[in-house]
C-alpha cells in the first residue's frame, strides 16, 4: 500500500498557488492595470472612516464640550451666590443681635429706659458717639446714613467708623433701621437689618451700594423689659 507523501503534497500546493499568482498578476497587467491586486494587501477590516463622518464626530464632540462648559460656569457662579446669600444672612442676624442686647426696657421704678447713644457701626462697640435704639431716617435701608450703617470686611470684622461711604477692605454693607411700631409705639421697636456686597465702583458712586440677588434682610421686634 503506497504512503501518502505530506512534504510532497505541501510542495505541489505551493506550487501551485505561486502559478496561480503569476498567471493572476499577467492578466491584470495586459489589461492595463497599474499595480497587481496581488501586490496590495487587502484586508476586511481595513475600511475605517470617511473624512465626512470624522467631521460629523468632532462637531458633535466640540458641541458637547461647549454645552459641558457652560453648565460648569452656571454651577460655579451658582455656587458662589449661595455662599454670598448664606454670609449675609449671617452678618444680618449678627447686627440684628447687637440691637437687640441694647438697653430697651424699664428701671426699678417703672420708668422707660433706652440705649440712644452706643455706637455699634465700630469694633469694639462704643457707648457713646453713636444713635443706639434711636429712631432711624425712613429711608435708612435705601442709602447709607450716617448711625445707621457699616461696613465688613472678607473676614466678618466692622471696618471704618461707619461713615457714608465704604472704606477700603469692605466687603459687604449693612444698613439697619429702628421704626417704632405703630400699635404700641412706647414699648415696642420694629428692627430690620439688610446686607448688601459691595460692587467695585469709581469715586463718583462712592456711597453708593449695589443692590445684589444675594442680599440678605432679616426683621425683629424688641420689646421693653423690666431690668
Amino acid at each position: 500500500m503506497a504512503k501518502f507523501n505530506w512534504f510532497r503534497c505541501r510542495i505541489d500546493a505551493g506550487a501551485l498557488a505561486d502559478t496561480h499568482a503569476a498567471r493572476t498578476r499577467e492578466v491584470w497587467e495586459l489589461a492595463g492595470g497599474g499595480v497587481s491586486p496581488a501586490a496590495v494587501p487587502w484586508r476586511r477590516g481595513d475600511a475605517g472612516f470617511s473624512l465626512i463622518e470624522v467631521m460629523v464626530a468632532t462637531g458633535l464632540l466640540a458641541a458637547s464640550l461647549v454645552t459641558l462648559a457652560q453648565l460648569f460656569g452656571v454651577a460655579t457662579r451658582s455656587n458662589i451666590a449661595s455662599r454670598s446669600t448664606t454670609y449675609a444672612a449671617v452678618l444680618a442676624q449678627q447686627k440684628i443681635e447687637e440691637l437687640r442686647a441694647l438697653t430697651w426696657g424699664f428701671d426699678l421704678a417703672g420708668l422707660p429706659i433706652s440705649d440712644t447713644s452706643s455706637n455699634t457701626a465700630v469694633n469694639p462697640e462704643q457707648p457713646n458717639g453713636g444713635t443706639g435704639l434711636s429712631p432711624s431716617p425712613s429711608t435708612a435701608l435705601n442709602e447709607n446714613t450716617a448711625g445707621f450703617v457699616d461696613y465688613v470686611d472678607q473676614f466678618g470684622n466692622k471696618v471704618g467708623t461707619g461713615g457714608t461711604s465704604p472704606p477700603s477692605g469692605a466687603i459687604y454693607t449693612r444698613r439697619w433701621s429702628v421704626q417704632p411700631l405703630p400699635t404700641n409705639p412706647n414699648n415696642t421697636l420694629v428692627l430690620q437689618v439688610l446686607v448688601t456686597r459691595n460692587l467695585a465702583r469709581g469715586a463718583a458712586d462712592q456711597g453708593k451700594v449695589a443692590r445684589l440677588p444675594e442680599e440678605a434682610r432679616l426683621i425683629t421686634v424688641k420689646t421693653r423689659k423690666s431690668q
